[in-house]
């Protein structure tokens, strides 16, 4: 088992841990945050956080099945379902949603922490754990991005993916507001509803931004070699 291999078994082994401490053992007492788990019992997954640390570890879980049975070639004559797998899932989701969840919680955390993560939860939610939910997922997948070569899907394919995802979360939420009259994140508590209205525009919008800079990214990493390859196939098709 090369570098590669468990270096995505390590990634993926403490995303797996995160998700599973954060479900078993952080527990937030409702007279301190009452989000309405009792009438609905969503426990974490009413969290974006979550959705993205689920799917990191899926996803670095595939990397490392890759590593071992598929392949990590630039350009294999035939990819494995597994590659394939691997390659759409960092560009439509893995990427641009550990940045948007990321930069988001640690923009308003700047602003006014309260906004979105009270102080008073850091005696139950520890230091490690926020910082392997809300950091260490940028991290990761941004060197996943620089290290390892794929194609992105077309803009409009990708794009359209990841911004249904982004919606099938906000009718979630709007969902368990409509049950418990309580919104996940302190932020909307403050805002009016055409503020509301413009929040939730606006991270839409950022969240195509955040699409956008992987790939642009990913196009500067890896752009010239992956014209060279497809100029090599093409010659080779020709001869």
């Amino acid at each position: 088992m090369g570098i590669p291999a468990i270096a995505h078994l390590l990634i993926a082994a403490h995303f797996w841990f995160g998700c599973y401490y954060d479900w078993n053992f952080v527990k937030i007492p409702a007279e301190i945050a009452d989000l309405g788990d009792n009438l609905l019992n969503t426990h974490k997954l009413k969290f974006l956080t979550y959705w993205d640390a689920l799917l990191q570890s899926i996803f670095f879980t595939i990397c490392f099945l890759n590593d071992i049975f598929g392949t990590n070639d630039e350009n294999p004559k035939t990819k494995p379902i597994i590659r394939k797998m691997k390659d759409v899932m960092l560009p439509v989701l893995a990427f641009p949603l550990s940045m948007f969840v990321g930069l988001t919680f640690w923009g308003l955390y700047a602003v006014n922490r309260e906004l979105v993560f009270p102080k008073i939860i850091d005696q139950f939610f520890p230091t490690w754990l926020n910082h392997l939910m809300h950091t260490n997922i940028m991290i990761f997948t941004l060197m996943e991005t620089l290290l390892s070569y794929r194609k992105y899907p077309s803009r409009k394919v990708g794009l359209s993916i990841f911004v249904l995802f982004m919606l099938s979360y906000l009718v979630w939420i709007v969902y368990l507001h409509s049950y418990t009259n309580k919104w996940v994140y302190p932020v909307l508590n403050i805002l009016s509803f055409p503020f509301r209205i413009v929040f939730f525009l606006s991270n839409f919008v950022f969240a195509v931004i955040v699409y956008v800079l992987g790939e642009k990214i990913n196009n500067f990493r890896w752009g010239k070699r992956a014209v060279i390859i497809s100029g090599k196939t093409r010659k080779q098709k020709k001869n």
